[in-house]
C-alpha cells in the first residue's frame, strides 16, 4: 500500500527525462494538463484529460507530424521515469526508419490517457502514442502502460485505443514493447482505425 501511494503521489522527473531524450538528440516539450496540481489531478480525473489552450498553441508550432509521442506521469510517475524515455526513444527510431515524421517528445504532467488526443490535434498528428504510469497494484507500482490511438477526436472512447501494459523489468521489456507498438502503428495507419475496430479489421483480413 505504501508503494502504491508513493507511486500515485510521485512527480514526473521532467529534468531527468529531458536529459535522457536530449542525450539521444531528441527534442522535448513539457506541458501540464488542466489539472495543474497533483491534488487536483487525483480529485478531478476529467481535468487530467484536458490540454489547456495555451499549451495547445505552444505545441502547434512543432507540427504537423505523422506520430505524436507523449510521456505522462499517469498514476505512477515512478514507472514513467524508469522506462518511459527508453521506450519512446526505441519506438522513435523505428518510426523514423519507416519515414514517419515525429514532433518533439512531449513530457506531460498531471496526465490521463486522453490528454494525448488534444496533444495530437495540436501537433496535427494522425497517430498518438501515450506512455504513462499504470494504476499501481499491491504487487507492482512501476508498470508503464502505452495507449495508441489513430485519428483521435475530442470524444474518442477507450474502445478506440490499443494498449500495451506491464512494461517494466519484471514484465514486458522496453525492446519488446517498442516492437509491438511499431507493428500496431503500421496496422493502424494502413487501415485508418485503432482499438476494437482494428482488431475486427485484422480478424477479417485473416479470414
Amino acid at each position: 500500500y505504501a508503494q502504491a501511494r508513493a507511486a500515485v503521489e510521485a512527480a514526473l522527473d521532467v529534468q531527468s527525462c529531458s536529459a535522457v531524450c536530449e542525450a539521444a538528440e531528441r527534442a522535448v516539450v513539457a506541458v501540464t494538463s488542466a489539472a495543474a496540481t497533483r491534488e487536483t489531478f487525483v480529485k478531478r480525473p476529467d481535468l487530467g484529460r484536458v490540454l489547456p489552450e495555451e499549451a495547445a498553441q505552444t505545441l502547434s508550432v512543432h507540427g504537423p507530424c505523422d506520430v505524436a509521442l507523449v510521456l505522462g506521469d499517469g498514476l505512477s510517475a515512478i514507472a514513467a521515469n524508469l522506462n518511459g524515455p527508453a521506450f519512446l526513444l526505441a519506438l522513435a527510431a523505428k518510426l523514423e526508419a519507416r519515414g514517419l515524421a515525429l514532433a518533439p517528445i512531449i513530457l506531460a504532467e498531471q496526465a490521463r490517457v486522453a490528454l494525448g488526443d488534444g496533444i495530437a490535434r495540436a501537433l496535427g498528428a494522425r497517430t498518438v502514442v501515450v506512455a504513462l504510469g499504470e494504476r499501481p497494484g499491491l504487487s507492482a507500482a512501476d508498470s508503464l502502460g502505452v495507449y495508441i490511438t489513430q485519428d483521435p477526436k475530442p470524444d474518442t472512447r477507450d474502445s478506440a485505443r490499443n494498449c500495451i501494459s506491464n512494461i517494466r523489468d519484471a514484465g514486458l521489456s522496453v525492446h519488446d514493447a517498442a516492437l509491438q507498438a511499431d507493428r500496431l502503428i503500421q496496422a493502424m495507419r494502413s487501415r485508418g482505425v485503432s482499438g476494437v475496430a482494428l482488431s475486427q479489421a485484422l480478424a477479417l483480413g485473416k479470414g
